[in-house]
C-alpha cells in the first residue's frame, strides 16, 4: 500500500504564488496525498450580496494549497500527479462577473470607451449525492439543473529559473490553466525546476464551460485525493494531461494564436515519439484526428489544449510506460479501502 498524507486548507497552508514559498508536507514519490482547498476568494463570497471587491483582498485571490514537496524530484525530471477524485465540501459554490475581467468586456490591456460589466454574484446549490448545481438567474426565474464535473483550475509546480509567478497566470509551470479536462480521473505531467518539484493545487471548479468566458467558473472547496510519482530524467517543457482514452498537451500564452501553437507543436512532438513518425507525418496525423479543447480566454495568458486519442498511438500504456493506469489502480485502490 502507498504511503498517505494529508494536507488541509488551513491559512498557513495556503499560498497565492508559484516560487518563493517554503514546502508545507514533504512526500515520498508514489504517495497518496489527501488535500482540501479553498475557493478562489478564499471562501469570503457567500451571498449575492458578497461583491468581491468588497470582501476580498485583492492580492490574496486564487489561493493554492501546498507546496508540496516531492521527494526525489529534481530538475530534468517530470512530476505525475494522478487525480482520483476531486469532490466538492460545500453544498453551496459561487461565480462573478467583474469590471475589465472577462473575454466579452474590455480590460485594462484592452481599453475600451463602453462602460465597464456590472459586479454581480450567482450563489449555486450544490448536491453532490445527486451530482448536480443548480443555476438561479438573478433577474428572472429562470432556473436550471447543471451536471456536476469537478477539476481543479490550478495546478503546477516551482518555475525555472527561481522565478515567482502569482497563482492566477498559466504559464510553463502550469497553474492557472482552467480547462476542465483536469478532472478526476487524469494525470498531470508537470516538468520539475526545483528540488522536490513544489507541487501546489487550488481553484477547485464545480463544472465551467470552455474558455471561463464570464472569467470565473462554479467556483467551490474541494475534497480532493491525488498520488503523486516522479519521472526519473524524463522531460516536458510544457504540462502534459492523461486520461483513459486521451493525451493532451497544453499552451499558454497570449495572444490566444499563441497558446494554440505551443499546445499543437507539442502534440506533433509528442506522437512523433511515441509513433516514431517524422515532424510532418505527425504534424498529419494530428491535423485530421486531434482536438482542441479551450481552457480559459481571461487570465493574464490564455489556455489551450491540444488532445489525441491513445488508441491511434500504441494504447494508454505506451505513454511513459504506463504510468496512468499504474497511478490510477493506486488511486483506486486507496479510495476503495478509505
Amino acid at each position: 500500500m502507498a504511503d498517505v498524507f494529508t494536507l488541509d486548507a488551513v491559512p498557513e497552508n495556503l499560498v497565492t504564488s508559484f516560487g518563493g514559498n517554503e514546502p508545507r508536507l514533504r512526500v515520498p514519490a508514489g504517495s497518496v496525498v489527501e488535500l482540501t482547498t479553498e475557493d478562489c476568494f478564499g471562501g469570503r463570497v457567500r451571498s449575492a450580496e458578497d461583491l468581491p471587491s468588497s470582501v476580498c483582498d485583492l492580492a490574496g485571490l486564487n489561493p493554492v494549497t501546498g507546496p508540496i514537496f516531492v521527494e526525489g524530484a529534481e530538475p530534468g525530471d517530470t512530476l505525475a500527479v494522478h487525480f482520483a477524485e476531486i469532490r466538492p465540501r460545500r453544498d453551496w459554490a459561487v461565480s462573478s462577473t467583474f469590471p475589465h475581467f472577462g473575454a466579452l468586456t474590455g480590460t485594462g490591456t484592452t481599453a475600451m470607451l463602453h462602460e465597464p460589466l456590472e459586479e454581480r454574484v450567482w450563489v449555486y446549490e450544490v448536491d453532490v449525492e445527486r451530482g448536480v448545481c443548480r443555476f438561479q438567474a438573478r433577474n428572472s426565474e429562470f432556473s436550471v439543473e447543471l451536471p456536476l464535473d469537478p477539476f481543479h483550475g490550478t495546478v503546477g509546480v516551482a518555475p525555472a529559473a527561481g522565478e515567482r509567478t502569482m497563482s492566477v497566470t498559466p504559464s510553463a509551470h502550469g497553474g492557472n490553466m482552467d480547462t476542465p479536462e483536469l478532472r478526476a480521473g487524469t494525470t498531470v505531467y508537470l516538468p520539475v525546476h526545483e528540488p522536490g518539484a513544489m507541487l501546489a493545487i487550488g481553484d477547485g471548479h464545480c463544472r465551467q464551460g470552455e474558455g471561463e468566458v464570464c472569467g470565473t467558473a462554479v467556483e467551490a472547496a474541494m475534497s480532493t485525493t491525488v498520488v503523486v510519482d516522479v519521472l526519473k530524467g524524463e522531460q516536458t517543457a510544457w504540462p502534459r494531461l492523461q486520461s483513459d482514452e486521451f493525451i493532451m498537451s497544453t499552451g499558454s500564452a497570449k495572444p490566444l494564436e499563441d497558446a494554440y501553437r505551443v499546445s499543437q507543436r507539442d502534440m506533433v512532438g509528442w506522437v512523433a515519439s511515441l509513433t516514431g513518425l517524422d515532424s510532418l507525418d505527425a504534424l498529419q496525423l494530428v491535423s485530421q484526428a486531434g482536438l482542441a479543447p479551450t481552457g480559459n480566454v481571461v487570465d493574464p495568458n490564455y489556455t489551450m489544449v491540444a488532445k489525441m486519442p491513445t488508441a491511434l498511438l500504441g494504447g494508454p500504456d505506451a505513454v511513459w510506460d504506463g504510468v496512468h493506469a499504474r497511478l490510477r489502480a493506486v488511486g483506486q485502490e486507496h479510495l476503495e479501502r478509505r
